[in-house]
């Protein structure tokens, strides 16, 4: 009997399979190694090598270590993530056959992606983790990856891909910034694939998360919070039963919630995550999880436990007089020490407790008498009623508590004797600090220096107010979306945020008119979405605006008419009229910059400028823009230098396939000659003459 059939026996009999029990001598199963690792026995014949390292059966280990040789020429997907599960569980298996078995993984990489897809994401898996757990070098790993994010891979390698990368930077962003960057920029690119969008959401928003715990500011560690937040949030939105998305989004909402004092947000957050997490061991109950996946599975207990303390800690802390003291007061400290001993993702180094003991130390500020009993407790800690009082927490607590009170009452005496009424003076450190800690969502939405300078003007629970009405339209925004607009309008935000004139009201006016217009963006791609064409709305003049399906592929030696700009200006134009901002859009608006505007959508003082165009020629980003990007950016000379400029695009198609909307939209840069101000125009290219669907199936 051959080593297949013995490994087979043993399995059957539910035997341990070890070398030994296989009744064969040792030069009998040497012969066969190759054979069996490469076959469908593979799974079989590593428990036995792990057994001879974790045992020490130093006979068999000369053997046992040919065994990467072999699976090196395993073809099966099944059989190689089985064998990967046995050995990787094996700690002296893991370090003796560390540089073999890497070498078997990546060997002749590129040619296994190009034939068997599933093949290369189990490999690639295996390395990584080889990487990670620091059993071997990460340079070859590295290389593969950095190769990868310069091509495009098969669609079953693509929607694995991001769980690998994710599972990189988390090991690898606190100190390796080079590979970093790469994986970021290649999560970035997987956000916008469909075969992996959903995955890569989440795993930007892992990284936002891990980026906002090592951070070192309060400015900092917010807007990481907010990007988490919106990643998690649109994954969730995207794709049914995504508990894990749903349940970091409570997390980074209770994180923030706390912050801003913000108790019945607290509440709902730390209640949805509870329920999120329960939802999640039903839906999973049974199934096989991964090992590598395992610490994910206990991170999201510790953070539900830490949600859990800050909860207990809010409910205390809005009181304005403790009944049991010493109870409420162990509560509050036990959040407190938190901040920095729970470690959930990544490091909570720093940016966990620049949100958690401000928010605390705040309550005691204000709250006098909560104030005098954290000073009886530092100074009397015998009188506590039980053993294990954390006075050392308290005291240090009341240090600081102390230190700030001291500073408020120094820096209010100093602007009473040096304020001069009638300067605007910017904001400071101190405000931008309040600003991000009690008004998050307001910073998002409407600038740091704007809401700053509100903070400076209003009281903290006018900036709760003002920040839970910009919270509930950014959740409304994310739900209402899908995950193609959402991604690509914070993209386009991002970008725009470089420009120094993209604050206060220009910021608020002009984001509203780039949703609109990404929203536009994404039904005009969607050819099933016929209802958008046709008769439009009825115009200010009272008669319907008309425009014809551009999208759709034309022959003119049939006679089917050629779309013209004017079909997507006045499709564009009946969208806009149909928005929250219908009352504020002209068309064809004239002694614009000497010119004719084709869309002017007017806030206001603040007015912007969309000029449509078509082309027949290319629709490369680079031509596109040395065509038109001149002409679309001198409409901002008189107004904000932001605008908008849309492109049909009727070159003649291939069957081919068609770019998604997030890869024909980017925001262009243009300065005039001899200019001194950027100008921003957020560009786009809208596919007309397109082939439908079934045209490829035939």
């Amino acid at each position: 009997m051959g080593l297949a059939e013995q490994l087979s026996a043993l399995a059957e009999q539910g035997r341990e399979i070890t070398f030994a029990g296989l009744g064969m001598p040792a030069d009998a199963v040497l012969a066969e190694m190759d054979t069996v690792a490469a076959g469908p026995y593979a799974p079989l014949l590593a428990e036995a090598v792990t057994h001879a390292f974790d045992h020490a059966e130093a006979d068999w280990h000369y053997i046992a270590g040919t065994f990467p040789g072999g699976f090196a020429r395993q073809s099966s997907f099944l059989h190689t993530t089985a064998t990967l599960e046995t050995l990787l569980a094996s700690t002296p298996a893991t370090q003796q056959l560390a540089k073999a078995l890497n070498t078997a993984l990546l060997s002749d990489f590129n040619a296994v992606t190009g034939t068997q897809p599933l093949l290369a994401a189990a490999r690639l898996e295996g390395a990584v983790r080889l990487a990670v757990a620091k059993s071997v070098k990460p340079y070859q790993v590295w290389g593969i990856l950095e190769e990868l994010e310069q091509i495009d891979t098969p669609e079953d390698l693509t929607e694995r891909l991001p769980r690998i990368i994710g599972l990189g930077l988390d090991s690898w962003s606190s100190h390796e910034q080079a590979i970093t960057a790469t994986l970021r920029s290649y999560l970035e690119r997987l956000s916008h694939d469909e075969a992996s969008d959903i995955d890569a959401f989440v795993e930007l928003g892992y990284d936002r998360l891990r980026t906002a715990l090592t951070s070192r500011t309060v400015a900092d560690v917010i807007d990481c919070l907010q990007a988490a937040h919106t990643w998690f949030t649109t994954a969730d939105a995207a794709e049914e039963a995504r508990h894990d998305a749903r349940a970091y989004a409570a997390v980074c909402d209770a994180l923030l919630a706390f912050t801003a004092g913000q108790s019945t947000r607290l509440n709902e957050a730390a209640d949805r995550l509870a329920t999120t997490l329960n939802q999640r061991h039903a839906w999973t109950w049974g199934m096989h999880q991964p090992a590598w996946l395992q610490p994910q599975k206990a991170a999201e207990v510790a953070w539900e436990h830490l949600v859990l303390q800050l909860k207990h800690a809010a409910e205390h802390l809005q009181d304005t007089v403790w009944m049991e003291p010493w109870g409420a007061l162990d509560h509050v400290l036990t959040a407190y020490q938190a901040a920095r001993t729970v470690c959930p993702v990544g490091s909570a180094e720093h940016g966990m407790s620049l949100l958690v003991e401000p928010a605390i130390e705040d309550t005691f500020l204000r709250q006098q008498s909560l104030l005098a009993q954290l000073r009886r407790a530092v100074t009397e800690p015998d009188t506590h009623p039980a053993t294990g009082f954390d006075q050392e927490t308290a005291s240090k607590l009341l240090t600081r508590v102390e230190k700030q009170l001291t500073a408020r009452l120094s820096g209010r005496r100093e602007h009473e004797t040096t304020a001069d009424a009638g300067a605007e003076e910017p904001p400071g450190e101190a405000e931008t600090e309040r600003a991000h800690r009690l008004a998050p969502a307001a910073v998002k939405a409407l600038g740091r220096d704007f809401t700053a300078r509100l903070a400076r003007r209003s009281t903290d629970e006018d900036l709760k107010a003002i920040d839970d009405l910009a919270h509930r339209a950014d959740l409304t925004r994310l739900h209402n979306s899908d995950p193609v607009v959402v991604p690509l309008l914070n993209r386009l935000l991002h970008d725009l945020d470089a420009f120094p004139d993209f604050v206060g009201e220009t910021r608020r006016t002009f984001t509203v008119l780039v949703g609109q217009t990404v929203h536009f963006l994404r039904a005009a791609a969607d050819l099933d979405t016929a209802t958008a064409f046709g008769e439009g709305r009825t115009g200010p003049d009272g008669k319907r605006i008309k425009f014809r399906d551009y999208r759709r592929r034309f022959d003119k030696t049939v006679g089917d008419l050629v779309p013209v700009e004017g079909d997507l200006q006045q499709h564009f134009y009946s969208w806009l009229l149909s928005s929250q901002i219908g009352h504020l859009v002209q068309v064809e608006a004239v002694n614009r910059a000497l010119g004719r505007a084709d869309i002017l959508v007017h806030f206001g003082s603040h007015q912007y400028l969309t000029e449509i165009k078509k082309n027949h020629t290319s629709n490369d980003r680079a031509y596109l823009e040395k065509k038109y990007l001149a002409q679309a950016a001198e409409y901002t000379n008189t107004t904000a230098p932001f605008g908008q400029l849309l492109v049909l695009d009727l070159t003649e198609k291939k069957k081919a396939g068609t770019l998604r909307v997030d890869e024909l939209t980017w925001l262009a840069k243009h300065r005039p000659p001899n200019a001194l101000v950027d100008r921003a125009v957020v560009a786009a290219v809208v596919t007309g003459n397109r082939y439908t669907p079934s045209d490829f199936s035939t």
